[in-house]
């Protein structure tokens, strides 16, 4: 497989921008830090509790990953690709996909967890996929923020936005987001976030036994 050269910057944030214009931010995600439960300053009032509000420094370059935003080959990653392969690389917040017989590869940008101690690496598969899922916080969540209700309907509110592909570690998904200022900056629980365009592409690529690896 040969390899294609790194994204322009430009087009890049042009793509990336035009995406975040169609989606749908939800309101409860712009009033708080669900990592810290604080109130972000001049957030509209609403009712979703997310694992994602924007979490980032306003003074560093939220950039940094573009450079290395680039097509990769699986085999350094995966010794064969038997149910299709994802690599979630949290350095340059992108997820991979390879179908079964390598004639497939998608590149997509990603949201990744806020800190190192929500962050977990190595092998998994999906073990179940879910159109329109249901969020409820973990009983970590709970604790740091026990003003959340304990579960969250379908819809436009939802945290994991219109797919989810469980993982075989308890809690932790690839799913869609409705705040679309997510992707590409650390603003999770835990999970992988992408736009809700690209989760359908994603889920419709995958079938439970998909291998999935983080690193």
């Amino acid at each position: 497989m040969s390899k294609t050269p790194a994204l322009n910057r430009r087009a890049f944030l042009a793509t990336a921008a035009a995406l975040g214009a169609t989606g749908l931010a939800p309101s409860f995600a712009q009033q708080f830090d669900p990592y810290t439960g604080q109130p972000i300053v001049g957030a509209t009032p609403g009712a979703t509790p997310d694992a994602g509000a924007v979490q980032y420094d306003a003074a560093a370059n939220q950039r940094h990953n573009i450079s290395s935003f680039r097509a990769q080959d699986w085999r350094p990653y995966f010794d064969t690709l038997t149910n299709g392969a994802i690599l979630c690389d949290l350095t340059s917040r992108a997820v991979h996909y390879w179908s079964e017989d390598g004639t497939v590869y998608r590149l997509f940008p990603s949201s990744i967890p806020v800190s190192e101690d929500l962050t977990r690496k190595g092998r998994t598969e999906i073990i179940k996929k879910v159109v329109g899922p249901s969020w409820a916080p973990t009983p970590e969540m709970k604790k740091r923020n026990p003003e959340w209700p304990d579960f969250v309907p379908p819809g436009p509110d939802n945290p994991l936005g219109t797919h989810a592909l469980w993982l075989s570690w308890q809690y932790y998904r690839i799913h869609g987001t409705h705040d679309t200022r997510k992707i590409g900056r650390k603003s999770s629980n835990g999970c992988i976030g992408l736009y809700n365009e690209h989760i359908q592409q994603l889920y419709d690529l995958t079938k439970i036994g998909t291998q999935v690896l983080l690193i």
